[in-house]
């Protein structure tokens, strides 16, 4: 498993659910935390726990429906001076559930492409070249296991589109020292969830953060969160690397 002791992690959406024991698990393992919520009111108290755990921590507010506000975001982050070697890109959102799929509104599509696929891959697109350039990086996008549910289109096409487009970027990386791999939580009791998911949101942990700790040999694919549930986190990457 990687030591990464002293790295630096953005977390999006990381005010409160599985973003939130995300970030818990990261600065547990010596890291540096950047989290990101739409507003930083919202992490001021995780901050307090990450930085009772020994993590320095920055917080900013970017709405992920808002692209300049999200390259905006990426400025005030540059302007740290650190460099961000590890991108949890955990923020999604559900918008509705049409039930006469049939109406459902171009704005479903508009809205869940911004937040599920545009925002994300701009922040992979931003900090890629820099992690190839030092020779190591990794980045985990969230996905979904929603399939062949037309009630939820505008959310599950703007995941099937996020995964082409990591694993697209993924095939480019072979011995760069860099890897992108995709994360699928499981139906979890979130706000997105809803409380009638059969997994508790710790139930992601450690699976979630599992692609962060792999050595580049894991790249390109889809890692589901509840394999790994119940287990350390040193057994999981074991688990993944052995299995993948």
């Amino acid at each position: 498993m990687l030591d990464l002791k002293g790295k630096w992690v953005l977390v999006t959406g990381a005010s409160r659910g599985i973003g939130r024991l995300a970030a818990k698990t990261m600065a547990k393992q010596g890291c540096n935390l950047i989290l990101q919520s739409r507003n930083v009111e919202h992490t001021a108290s995780l901050e307090e726990e990450l930085k009772a755990l020994g993590a320095e921590v920055h917080s900013f507010a970017a709405d992920l429906n808002d692209v300049p506000s999200v390259l905006k975001m990426l400025e005030e982050i540059d302007a740290l001076g650190v460099d961000v070697d590890i991108v949890l890109n955990n923020a999604g959102l559900q918008i509705a559930y049409r039930t006469d799929y049939c109406q459902t509104p171009a704005e479903d599509f508009t809205v869940s492409f911004n937040v599920n696929t545009i925002s994300p891959a701009m922040i992979c697109y931003h900090f890629l070249p820099k992690m190839v350039s030092r020779g190591f990086g990794r980045i985990v996008n969230t996905t979904s296991g929603i399939d062949k549910e037309p009630e939820q289109a505008g959310y599950s096409a703007a995941k099937a589109a996020l995964d082409k487009i990591t694993k697209d970027m993924a095939s480019r990386l072979g011995g760069t020292g860099v890897a992108m791999n995709l994360v699928d939580p499981g139906w979890c009791r979130t706000d997105l969830g809803g409380p009638n998911a059969p997994n508790a949101p710790e139930s992601a942990i450690p699976g979630v953060v599992v692609g962060a700790f792999t050595e580049d040999k894991v790249n390109g694919v889809i890692l589901h969160a509840q394999d790994y549930s119940g287990m350390d986190l040193e057994a999981a990457v074991a688990k993944a690397e052995r299995e993948i």
